[in-house]
């Protein structure tokens, strides 16, 4: 125990000062005095300015403020010494005691019961039957026993027994049992041995305890349990239900923009597709202005569906139908109704279209609905009980409650409108089918002309777009954008200050063909083997009037598998007839047939032209009716006719096999001439053909020819330039 002296001032003293006395406990108690006071008088000298309250007390008053006058004046002369200007530095910001306490209790607690519960008890001492009849049972100093869970026997000795020595008053002792019959049969004999009269024998008592530590151990696999299905309803909620847990996984992952944020593209900002542009824009009249459809009786259609290839600008002719509009605009994907849990995904449906009426006019924009939207019946195996059908059902009932006098558009995107079920396509849910297909020539230079304005070049960006769109065909609008951005790319790589033509051309290289693989390094075998298979298919097409113009010929590794490539310059073309087909399917063999004219053995390098010429060539025979012997007929399921289908496929190839054979014979000498160029150069375009073979002997007009040219100009869209629109599908 510390003096009195000591405790008071302690008391009247602040928390680190304590701490501090504390650690001396070596000094003596004669002396704590003496350290007391140094210690003030070290603190009083070495603390900041702002001392804590606590030392007001200490100190009295007055001492406190003359010290803190000392130390203000202290530092204030330090800094005139020194010229820093920027006044005495400020101390460490103290802790609030308060606060500590408030943490360290609650900590201090948990630690103390956890360790009481683990540790064992100090003042409890084991012993044996015979320890137990020898040191006490034997001398009388037993007062009563109890028997404590059935298997324990707690010993309480008479108050003499504290004069033994050996015998602590403070320690429990306790001897375990087998079982209760066989511990009172004992106790029974010993105390008959030492003639202790019925009377006066011990009493003994039956407890039962419950120890915490075992408590917790018994309950621990149920906490564990309850504590895992917490964790994964939370995990569940934040996965599904948002900010509301999982009360909120039924809800709808909707997300909604306005009009005056984040819908800001117009119809303006879309180019390449006018006619689905036309064809949508009544949405958009009847949003603006349903009074003037509806007095005359007519009912907007509810819902459209936008089908076309990957990458046509579906999703941005959605956005741009909610920005012209005006609406409110709900987008979602279709996936994100079909949830791991059964009904989540019909009441995330009917939230959402309760969400949309509440905001009508809007529209709802499913992106990719044939994920929930694809024909019942073919591929779910739990019937009616699928979740994707019960979604998809839900769906349905929705849009057939809602009247087309709520002004709720419902619009849809999907690349694969085969696969719908044919209740989603009927009139009075998507009542309009809008194609957005891959944009022609014209269209290809619209767009262009979108992703060039942020392009750093010196060209004219209408010729160049012109340009561009005539080396790009069947390419959509994200390969548009793609190559445009590869272009700056490439030019951005070797240092350049602006973007030119061949870098467009690289970039279009690359989209098409792959990377270069310079890496990819040839032996002098491989590498004659690929320029003679190339040379054939270069002279092939040279000499055939319905092949497609060359454009450039190159045998530089590209992309996974190819070794080398011809590019051409196809046309906007939707019908083929017999001989263009045949035509196309001899320009495809020119390589294999080139090998067997100049080489002992073919290679495996015509893989890929001989699958496109047998899909070529069943294509004619058994979907386009174009063989004599099979007949006018398209069939559906060719394994029905499977037998004949392939003898005829086999015939049809095997003659262009041999018109191709006869043709490279007759120009042996111009396949060696590009072969040889081709292994000089590595890329011949079709300027080298034409120095070396002269002009193709048909007279020819190609789009490039026909499109590209000074005085040709791109007829704008019927909508004004406005700003670019964001770097996705146009």
């Amino acid at each position: 125990m510390l003096p009195a002296q000591l405790s008071i001032r302690l008391r009247q003293s602040s928390r680190p000062l304590v701490s501090a006395i504390l650690s001396r406990q070596q000094l003596d108690p004669r002396r704590t005095g003496f350290a007391i006071r140094r210690y003030a008088s070290e603190k009083e000298s070495s603390n900041p300015p702002n001392a804590p309250k606590g030392f007001d007390n200490f100190f009295g008053k007055d001492k406190g403020k003359n010290w803190q006058k000392k130390a203000a004046g202290g530092a204030n002369n330090a800094n005139k010494g020194s010229g820093n200007s920027n006044g005495p530095s400020k101390p460490p910001p103290i802790p609030d005691p308060k606060t500590n306490l408030t943490t360290m209790v609650p900590a201090l607690f948990g630690t103390w019961l956890v360790w009481r519960m683990i540790a064992p008890q100090e003042n409890a001492r084991e012993m044996t039957w015979q320890d137990f009849r020898n040191a006490f049972l034997d001398k009388g100093l037993v007062e009563r026993l109890e028997v404590i869970n059935r298997n324990r026997v707690r010993v309480h000795l008479r108050p003499e027994a504290q004069s033994i020595q050996g015998v602590s008053p403070y320690v429990t002792y306790y001897f375990s049992i087998g079982s209760i019959d066989a511990f009172e049969r004992k106790l029974d004999e010993a105390q008959s041995e030492l003639d202790i009269p019925p009377s006066e024998r011990i009493p003994v008592a039956y407890k039962d305890e419950v120890s915490v530590a075992s408590l917790v151990l018994n309950v621990a696999p149920t906490l564990l349990m309850i504590g895992f299905l917490v964790y994964m309803t939370r995990r569940a909620g934040s996965a599904g239900g948002g900010s509301q847990g999982i009360f909120g996984i039924g809800k709808s992952k909707a997300k909604m923009f306005n009009q005056e944020s984040e819908v800001s593209i117009k119809f303006k900002d879309v180019a390449g597709a006018d006619e689905a542009k036309e064809e949508i824009m009544e949405f958009v009249k009847f949003l603006k202005n349903p009074v003037q459809y509806e007095r005359l009786g007519a009912k907007i259609p509810k819902g459209a569906i936008l089908s076309g290839p990957p990458g046509t600008g579906k999703t941005l002719l959605a956005k741009a139908t909610a920005g012209e509009a005006g609406v409110p605009f709900f987008s979602v994907s279709g996936s994100e109704f079909v949830e791991m849990f059964v009904g989540v995904g019909p009441s995330r449906v009917r939230d959402l279209f309760a969400t949309a009426k509440k905001h009508a006019p809007c529209i709802i924009f499913v992106d990719e609905i044939d994920a929930i939207g694809k024909a019942r019946g073919k591929s779910g195996q739990f019937g009616g009980n699928d979740e994707r059908e019960s979604t998809l059902n839900q769906l349905l009932v929705e849009m057939d409650g809602f009247d087309s006098n709520e002004h709720v558009v419902v619009l849809a995107g999907t690349n694969r409108p085969d696969v719908l079920d044919p209740a989603l396509m009927r009139p009075g849910r998507f009542d309009r089918h809008i194609a957005i297909d891959r944009p022609d020539i014209k269209g290809r230079a619209q767009i262009f002309l979108v992703h060039l304005r942020p392009i750093k070049t010196k060209a004219v960006l209408q010729t160049l777009s012109n340009k561009l769109a005539a080396l790009t065909p069947g390419f959509s609008g994200a390969d548009i954008h793609n190559v445009c951005n590869e272009a700056a790319l490439i030019a951005a790589r070797h240092q350049k200050d602006e973007v030119t033509d061949e870098d467009f051309e690289s970039a279009i290289e690359r989209v098409i063909a792959g990377l270069e693989k310079k890496s990819r390094v040839l032996s002098p075998e491989e590498k004659k083997i690929v320029a003679y298979h190339e040379a054939g298919h270069a002279i092939a097409g040279w000499y055939l009037e319905y092949a497609d113009p060359l454009l450039k010929v190159s045998i530089i590794p590209r992309g996974v598998a190819a070794l080398g490539y011809a590019q051409y310059l196809p046309k906007d073309q939707y019908l083929y007839s017999i001989k263009q087909l045949m035509d196309r399917m001899c320009m495809t063999l020119g390589g294999r047939v080139s090998e067997h004219l100049f080489f002992d053995t073919i290679t495996t390098g015509a893989q890929d032209d001989l699958a496109k010429v047998t899909r070529q060539a069943y294509g004619q025979v058994a979907t386009y009716g174009m063989n004599e012997k099979v007949g006018p007929i398209s069939y559906q399921d060719p394994n029905s006719e499977e037998r004949l289908i392939d003898a005829e496929v086999r015939k049809l190839v095997n003659e262009a096999f041999d018109r191709t054979f006869k043709l490279l014979t007759e120009k042996k000498d111009d396949i060696e001439k590009v072969a040889q160029l081709l292994l000089t150069k590595e890329v011949i375009t079709r300027e080298d053909m034409e120095n070396l073979l002269g002009k193709r002997p048909f007279k020819e007009r190609t789009v490039y020819d026909e499109y590209v040219r000074p005085s040709q100009t791109i007829t704008p869209p019927p909508f004004e330039e406005g700003p670019i629109p964001p770097r996705d599908t146009p």
